[in-house]
């Protein structure tokens, strides 16, 4: 358990606060592409506590800025696209995409008074139908050359949804290897082939068992984890027999990403993202290694699932999480439906809006949740101190940043270290586009 100061430490975000200072070193996600492809591309966002504005000018290039004219405080979610730039609608000041204001048509003709006025502004970059912003100190960092950014965008598929916590109770249920048995327990079986774009419902490639056939019969894994230099690999261990292993490598990087396997062939980056210290948004990148992604068929199960513009789902707190007593007798372990997304909602919304860790029980089975708030705490110490956190991207390391890889696989018990990194290496071996990627063991070894 940690300490009321120590869990106040890590859930917040605000722009004044250790944790949101940390937050802030990053790239984060602000919005979907899709969200501004309208004729005005323009959408007010909120974001660790600030009230922003995204836009996109007549050149394509976003500015992620401060809601409110810095004249006299309109309210620029009203602006005028134009002229290459955003125009606030009462006195016609106009500012671009880093926050230069480029007109004041009300001041007098020779004035310098425009160079001395700046609309807070943080950079941002589109990539795979997500945009990012840094909203940091200092120069923006490099992007890692992680899979999920360097995947064409005809390999990937991006979504958002809106859950009602803090951003850490959504992490941390990520990197929860043992709930799967649990709370994403199946009791029958379905044909992959059908559930395209759905995690669990795929078999070993290995063996053709059905992962959820796994979870649900060996329910008590071992779980391993290694430091690496983007955060935490984890290992989740099921004994088959005396000869195999099922091997579940998912992933933690720094500071609020989780990377798992969704299938065969896909795997999946997501984002958990503060609104503010009591709710968040998820924000997932889907990457095909082998053909190109079916985007049509992932938005339109996923718009079955969450309303749009507001990309929140359908089944909620409202209205019970669609649980049903029959189902959750005779189908599924929770009564609430099969997509995990709605599992994982009840789960982090029923700790409440900032889950009290001062009163919780930790065992063996949270040992990576563990070790993750330890790396979690000395970050945020030592971005406070000045000092570089954990991934801290530059130009010259960029591309040390790879992968991070994620596979479900079976390895003998004796060998399965190193048999799952061979089987990783053919996967990505057999991919049109995946680079080679280091294979560490941890963050000081190969």
């Amino acid at each position: 358990m940690l300490s009321k100061e120590q869990n106040e430490l890590v859930t917040s975000s605000g722009a004044g606060t250790p944790g949101g200072q940390l937050l802030r070193r990053y790239w984060q996600p602000v919005a979907l592409v899709e969200e501004l492809s309208d004729a005005r591309p323009l959408l007010p966002v909120r974001l660790m506590g600030e009230d922003l504005l995204l836009f996109r000018d007549e050149s394509g290039a976003y500015g992620l800025t401060n809601r409110h004219c810095p004249h006299r405080g309109a309210d620029l979610k009203y602006g005028r696209l134009e002229d290459g730039g955003l125009r606030c609608p009462f006195h016609g000041w106009l500012f671009d995409v880093n926050g230069a204001c480029l007109q004041q048509p009300a001041e007098p003709r020779d004035s310098n008074f425009h160079t001395k006025v700046h609309l807070k502004s943080y950079p941002c970059r589109e990539i795979n139908g997500v945009v990012f912003a840094y909203m940091g100190p200092g120069e923006a960092p490099a992007m890692p050359a992680f899979d999920c950014f360097v995947a064409p965008g005809s390999h990937t598929f991006a979504f958002k949804g809106f859950v009602d916590c803090n951003w850490l109770q959504l992490l941390e249920v990520g990197i929860d290897p043992s709930h799967a048995s649990f709370l994403h327990r199946f009791f029958d079986d379905q044909d992959p082939a059908e559930n395209y774009g759905r995690q669990f419902q795929f078999q070993t490639e290995e063996t053709g068992i059905p992962i959820t056939k796994v979870l649900r019969d060996f329910d008590c894994p071992e779980i391993e984890f290694e430091e690496t230099e983007y955060g935490l690999r984890i290992f989740t261990l099921r004994r088959l027999n005396d000869a195999e292993m099922h091997v579940r490598v998912t992933n933690m990087f720094y500071p609020n990403a989780a990377v798992i396997p969704m299938s065969n062939d896909m795997m999946l980056t997501q984002w958990h993202v503060p609104i503010s210290d009591t709710q968040s948004w998820w924000y997932a990148i889907f990457t095909s290694f082998e053909g190109e992604v079916d985007k049509e068929l992932m938005r339109r199960d996923r718009l079955a699932l969450y309303t749009v513009p507001d990309y929140k789902p359908r089944k909620n707190k409202a209205n019970n999480y669609g649980f049903d007593a029959d189902e959750q007798r005779q189908r599924t372990y929770t009564g609430m439906g099969e997509d995990i997304n709605v599992h994982d909602q009840w789960a982090v919304e029923s700790l409440g809006p900032i889950q009290d860790r001062t009163q919780e029980h930790l065992g063996t089975a949270d040992k990576a949740i563990i070790a993750n708030r330890r790396m979690l705490i000395k970050a945020i110490d030592d971005a406070a101190a000045g000092i570089d956190p954990i991934m801290t991207v530059s130009k010259t390391n960029a591309a040390d940043f790879m992968g991070p890889v994620a596979i479900d696989t079976v390895a003998s018990v004796e060998n399965w270290r190193d048999e799952w990194l061979g089987h990783a290496a053919k996967r990505r071996a057999g991919s049109s586009w995946a680079p080679g990627v280091k294979l560490k063991t941890g963050a000081d070894g190969e």
